[in-house]
């Protein structure tokens, strides 16, 4: 092996380590397991607890070797941009639906905008404070807005901030638009990230004002409206401008630059 292409796989090995996942699993309040992927680089600023959209069960298992694996959702925008987040110095827990709500359905149909869904969360943050206490931040995308809204409101483990993405403008059958919360209730630095052509009629960029409007306690609120991108995926699924396909880099700096200078 030459001296170039040991350099680069000492480089591939090192990356690998830095940002290696662990499957960490909590036991909720109400009885029921919640985990989560982790990734801890070192000295992180903040952490971030990433919300996938859909239903949300990414049905995480241990792999072989002490790795671990998923099962759905792995183009999800925040599942797929994960690693990304920690290189710019943060803590990140990728969460799963909790044990109860792996069927079919995962958590749609209210279990987003539900107290039970908050306390399995709160033994999340509660966790994470173990490895290390910096500021929490919950970042949720599409149907994820509804759970990070939810939480954001009703958490007593007090999360830092909060960053909406893709935001759910739309309620129906499968779950409550975030606009449709008590707004006010929010008390914390807000971020909302949305792609001017996204073309989810969940998710209408037209919408995207009124939640910003409904902050009016929050002591930040930022909006960054993205463009560019390709689609190749139905406009509301993951490979798409609804999930920042081709500006994921673009997307992931503006959370992570808002994040740290709100912590």
């Amino acid at each position: 092996m030459n001296i170039q292409a040991l350099l680069l796989l000492l480089t591939l090995l090192s990356s690998h380590t830095l940002f290696a996942e662990q499957l960490v699993e909590v036991e909720s309040p109400r009885g029921v397991t919640q985990k989560f992927l982790l990734i801890q680089p070192d000295n992180p600023k903040a952490a971030v607890i990433l919300f996938a959209g859909g239903k949300g069960a990414l049905k995480l298992y241990k792999g072989a070797f002490g790795g671990s694996g998923m099962n759905w959702g792995k183009n999800n925008f925040l599942v797929r941009t994960r690693k990304d987040f920690a290189k710019h110095g943060l803590m990140v827990a990728t969460v799963d639906a909790p044990s109860d709500h792996q069927g079919k359905k995962g958590m749609l149909g209210g279990f987003r905008s539900s107290q039970d869904h908050v306390q399995d969360i709160d033994a999340v943050i509660t966790k994470l404070r173990e490895f290390v206490d910096v500021p929490i931040w919950l970042v949720g995308t599409s149907r994820g807005t509804e759970s990070v809204t939810n939480i954001a409101i009703a958490s007593q483990q007090h999360p830092h901030g909060l960053v909406l993405t893709s935001s759910m403008t739309v309620g129906d059958g499968k779950g409550q638009a975030v606009r449709d919360f008590d707004l006010s209730r929010i008390t914390i630095p807000t971020l909302i990230t949305h792609h001017e052509n996204d073309g989810c009629s969940k998710t209408k960029p037209e919408h995207v004002d009124g939640i910003k409007n409904g902050l009016v306690n929050a002591p930040v609120v930022e909006m960054k409206m993205f463009s560019g991108g390709r689609e190749q995926s139905k406009p509301c699924n993951a490979m798409s401008y609804h999930g920042y396909l081709g500006i994921e880099d673009e997307v992931v700096d503006a959370i992570a630059t808002f994040v740290l200078a709100n912590s």
